[in-house]
């Protein structure tokens, strides 16, 4: 198969869809690899390293959609990105269709189809490629609120680990899951006061156990929930629902009710933010200020770090991606119970049903869908 990868456009965005690593895996299969000219220099890694590799350079992304059949990336397509799909492509990407009818509408126009990371699932019900970059994100959301806690920067002036003498900051965590667990490793290791709100009491007794005394564990519900971020001085957003739109679980009056500088970082802004007064802001501007309360809410959190962020990421898409090099998207999909659920458009119609959901689309079910097409090509 001809493999594309466009160098990423998105704002401050230097991630990479395939590593120099990963088009070597991919050239020994015999498939054939076209990289834009310095997609990977975010990285490090120079054309000559892919060119090394056994990839073909191309100067444009133009170039790299025309010739090739599956294009491999990291975040989702820009409207120029997907001007230029066609449907002969597979699209191998994050999409976050759900909260984002613009790109839904650009990619059943297209005819492509279109797999997301982020919706692909493993025999334990996670979501294995949207793990490395929740690790990451939850680790850099507790670093993003201490800087955003800073009076330079429109916070309260306070240490997130305090001094002797002096109390630490007081750090909320909603969601126990990988992007939460992460987010207390990097809280606690910083030395501030972390309690964490989850509606799953296997997951706070897990979180208990792993993390000791010094965590504070809460049964989330609508009291518990504003009193603690009331008190908080940095709230991290850590809530996901496969696919679907985050729910909005800090509301636009609590917001109101909190202290003057304190923090809420978003990490569920590419599903929509799960606070009310969330929109999404970048690495170029990546705060704002409501009611005395700095907001945090990057939608590319790992692009800030994006040589640990690809290889983690390449990780665990070089599998799937070879699978579908080897078989094609839909031996792929079908052979793999797991793979199937990445399927969010194939051929203009929509096969996630959560996006289908928070969109208005008529859902249709990923196997079908595939079944479909192909007994439409041979009809």
């Amino acid at each position: 198969m001809r493999i594309g990868v466009p160098k990423e456009i998105k704002n401050h965005e230097y991630r990479v869809g395939l590593t120099p690593d990963s088009v070597h895996e991919m050239t020994a299969h015999g498939h054939e690899v076209f990289v834009e000219t310095n997609a990977g220099a975010g990285i490090g890694a120079s054309d000559a390293d892919y060119e090394a590799c056994g990839a073909k350079i191309l100067q444009t992304a133009a170039e790299v959609f025309e010739t090739a059949e599956m294009i491999v990336k990291v975040k989702e397509p820009q409207a120029v990105e997907r001007a230029m799909l066609r449907p002969h492509h597979i699209l191998f990407t994050y999409l976050h269709l759900a909260p984002d009818a613009e790109q839904t509408a650009d990619l059943v126009k297209s005819g492509a189809t279109c797999i997301a990371y982020e919706t692909v699932t493993d025999a334990q019900g996670g979501l294995p490629l949207l793990v490395p970059m929740s690790q990451v994100a939850g680790r850099l959301s507790v670093l993003a609120g201490a800087n955003s806690l800073e009076k330079i920067n429109g916070g309260s002036g306070t240490l997130i680990g305090g001094v002797p003498g002096v109390e630490p900051a007081k750090v909320v965590v909603i969601g126990g899951g990988v992007v939460g667990s992460h987010a207390i490793t990097m809280a606690l290791g910083l030395g501030a006061d972390v309690t964490v709100l989850d509606r799953n009491t296997h997951v706070l007794a897990d979180l208990a156990q792993t993390f000791g005394s010094g965590l504070k564990t809460v049964y989330s519900t609508k009291s518990a929930l504003e009193k603690h971020v009331l008190a908080a001085d940095i709230v991290v957003g850590a809530v996901l629902v496969a696919g679907a739109a985050a729910p909005k679980l800090v509301t636009a009056e609590m917001v109101s009710n909190m202290k003057p500088g304190s923090v809420l970082v978003d990490v569920a802004i590419d599903q929509g933010g799960c606070f009310e007064t969330s929109k999404a802001t970048t690495h170029s501007d990546p705060t704002y200020v409501v009611d005395e309360v700095v907001h945090y809410c990057v939608a590319n959190m790992p692009g800030a770090v994006p040589r640990t962020s690809a290889y983690a990421l390449n990780n665990v898409t070089l599998p799937f991606a070879l699978a579908l090099a080897g078989k094609g998207a839909k031996q792929a999909l079908l052979d793999d119970p797991h793979f199937l659920p990445g399927l969010n458009v194939h051929q203009g119609k929509i096969t996630c049903e959560a996006v289908a959901t928070a969109l208005g689309y008529d859902y249709v079910d990923p196997a079908s869908a595939l079944e479909g097409s192909a007994a439409s090509k041979a009809a």
